[in-house]
């Protein structure tokens, strides 16, 4: 089977002059030839394309694929995310992970939120907030969470994150929207473990890989998973394979929410307790990071004794149970 692969590369954007934390969720030469890697092992031809602009010169030239395995984080807009399957779709093109509805429904943290209550999996009250002056109407209980609405890889998410009063809350939101040009999400602060679940499959066929539990060390930016502890996470976290009763809670919360926003093929799925001892929902990746050295997916994966392409073969296998008909 031809795949074609398109991704951000992280370089590319550097070399243009964009910064460190606007490149962190891109990937890296090591990513893209690890999945080519593995895509050739299972039997596949894997062809490069790169960004969405590559990839709609490409379709627009007449070049065709069996499927794409789209990894492209986008650059602008609250929808980047959704660019590429978009694009493909229009050609007709089938690939792997999440549709364009999806895509952007998880990037708005406040909508995933909203849908995932609606279906009855618990989430931390929460609140989006667009003006600081919103933030008199808000009648929630301190200590609250902060960050904005919808970026990744931890950005905007520091040990000023936590707010215990008003004035540093208002201090905060200020900050958050004048740096990223986007709401703020608020949401009452979770005390208790956090977890990151894998999931491979789409619907009922979706199950969990395996349950993380992210713990910080004495070096780390307390309370929050943010950007510096994720780019240095080395020194700044421990990660350990959880296996008991809260595990199997955030496993059961963190799969009621990747199929209430109909998440397809793998990603992550961010759990963390509250102070009554139950399980919330806080964010979740449906085009969770897959470099081999360093993504959550993959230390999930390898925590299971499976191989990097174990996953990509799971990824694919569920891409293909949804299109039978590509099947050699």
């Amino acid at each position: 089977m031809r795949f074609g692969v398109t991704y951000d590369l992280r370089a590319d954007y550097l070399a243009q002059g964009f910064g460190e934390e606007e490149t962190a969720e891109f990937d890296s030469e090591i990513t893209i030839a690890a999945i080519s890697g593995a895509l050739e092992a299972l039997g596949h031809e894997p062809i490069r394309i790169g960004s969405v602009r590559r990839l709609a010169e490409r379709l627009v030239a007449g070049e065709r694929w069996d499927g794409v395995f789209n990894i492209c984080e986008g650059l602008k807009g609250v929808s980047r995310e959704a660019q590429v399957p978009a694009l493909l779709e229009a050609y007709d093109v089938p690939y792997v992970f999440s549709d364009p509805l999806t895509l952007s429904l998880a990037l708005d943290k406040g909508m995933a939120k909203r849908v995932v209550r609606s279906a009855g999996v618990p989430t931390p009250d929460f609140a989006v907030i667009e003006n600081p002056y919103d933030l008199d109407y808000l009648d929630f209980s301190f200590p609250l969470f902060i960050k904005p609405v919808a970026e990744g890889s931890g950005k905007g998410v520091s040990a000023k994150s936590r707010v215990n009063d008003f004035a540093a809350l208002w201090g905060q939101t200020k900050t958050l929207l004048a740096r990223y040009s986007q709401p703020v999400l608020v949401e009452t602060f979770l005390p208790g473990r956090e977890f990151t679940v894998g999931i491979t499959g789409t619907g009922r066929e979706a199950s969990a890989l395996g349950v993380m539990e992210v713990v910080w060390t004495d070096k780390a930016s307390p309370h929050g998973y943010g950007y510096e502890n994720k780019e240095h996470f080395e020194e700044k976290m421990i990660y350990r394979l959880a296996e008991d009763r809260a595990a199997e809670e955030a496993a059961d919360v963190a799969l009621a929410a990747w199929r209430a926003l109909r998440c397809r093929d793998g990603g992550r799925v961010d759990i963390r307790f509250g102070d009554d001892g139950k399980a919330y929902f806080l964010e979740v990746n449906p085009l969770a990071g897959l470099n081999p050295d360093r993504s959550d997916l993959v230390f999930i994966t390898r925590f299971q004794g499976l191989s990097y392409r174990d996953l990509i073969g799971r990824i694919v296998e569920s891409f293909l149970r949804r299109h039978p008909d590509l099947r050699e």
